[in-house]
């Protein structure tokens, strides 16, 4: 018996009987040998965590703009989070972590510059339309490894491409408990740390947050955080579920983050600069396809040149963005 098969006999008889379990896996989307080792679900976290797209979430926006200072997240300080409280969730549930964590990690991989408004600018333009959760699966199915993509199993795939109701997946849910796991791991994730951000950039202050809010989640971040996450695990078994009160300051939590921060001028000033780079950067590619690197014009040949600009736009850093719409458009000293 492999060191692998060790592991999946152990999980078999220790997690929940609603756990996913890599040996019941729908597979790849190529058959490959299994790794003596490691699970398939391992292997998919593995991948991630050393493909291209997972490093440039350190340069990318997740609310501020280019802001001053080191302490403000980025997407991959996200994405880490995200996965510390999807963690927790799936160990306390005995769902599969090796799962949760490839789904975690995987989540945000498509996600464009300048956060979520350099995504709206590319729904906007994009003819059919454009999402980043619908990306992230793109990207670990056709555009990492030269075009060969990660060959994840179905199972990471489906969580990822289900992690978003800013962007709701034709499929609807996760088919797995460890994908709806993330799903709310990712909103417990972003709503409390955007929050700590504004206030640490003094967009708002902790007294303006609701009392209902700070009456059932607590008020600070660590209470919010494990008021949630133990109400998730009080209210879920098949399916991942809070308290009616809990949802409801959630719910309420949700909203007043949208009005109170992402669509506060304060947080947005430079918002409409990113959109203009965006901009202009996919309609350059679009008219001028040639320039765009070799293997995106080699997506022209399976699809059109709004999904290729697409591809390439999406998959910049902001700094890389910046750089590249500068390259373009600003005048260059000329020497000889």
């Amino acid at each position: 018996m492999t060191i692998r098969e060790r592991t999946q006999r152990t999980q078999a008889e220790t997690l929940s009987a609603y756990a996913c379990l890599s040996q019941n896996s729908k597979g790849r989307q190529r058959p490959e040998e299994e790794c003596p080792i490691r699970t398939p679900f391992a292997r998919d976290r593995d991948r991630i965590v050393h493909c291209s797209a997972f490093r440039r979430l350190m340069h990318k926006t997740q609310v501020f703009l280019s802001p001053e200072g080191d302490h403000y997240r980025t997407r991959l300080t996200h994405t880490l989070e995200v996965n510390q409280i999807a963690k927790t969730l799936a160990t306390a549930l005995r769902l599969n972590v090796e799962l949760t964590e490839a789904i975690a990690l995987g989540h945000d991989l498509g996600h464009t510059p300048f956060g979520h408004s350099g995504e709206r600018v590319l729904k906007e333009l994009c003819p059919y339309g454009f999402s980043h959760a619908q990306q992230s699966v793109r990207v670990v199915e056709r555009l990492e490894k030269d075009g060969k993509g990660l060959n994840l199993t179905w199972e990471t795939r489906n969580g990822i491409a289900c992690h978003s109701y800013s962007n709701p997946s034709p499929e609807g849910k996760a088919a797995t408990l460890e994908g709806r796991v993330v799903y709310f791991a990712d909103k417990i994730a972003y709503l409390n740390h955007d929050l700590e951000d504004a206030v640490r950039a003094k967009v708002l202050t902790e007294e303006e947050i609701p009392w209902e809010i700070k009456y059932h989640l607590g008020r600070g971040k660590s209470q919010r955080i494990t008021a949630m996450i133990t109400s998730i695990l009080e209210n879920s078994q098949e399916n991942i579920a809070m308290s009616p009160e809990i949802d409801r300051a959630f719910h309420q939590f949700n909203t007043f983050m949208y009005e109170a921060v992402y669509t506060n001028p304060a947080a947005k000033g430079e918002e409409k600069k990113a959109q203009w780079v965006v901009a202009q950067l996919y309609d350059y590619f679009t008219k001028h396809p040639e320039k765009m690197p070799p293997e995106y014009q080699e997506i022209l040949e399976e699809a059109d040149v709004c999904r290729a600009a697409c591809d390439y736009i999406s998959g910049m850093s902001d700094r890389y963005a910046v750089t590249t719409c500068e390259n373009l458009f600003i005048p260059h000293s000329w020497g000889f």
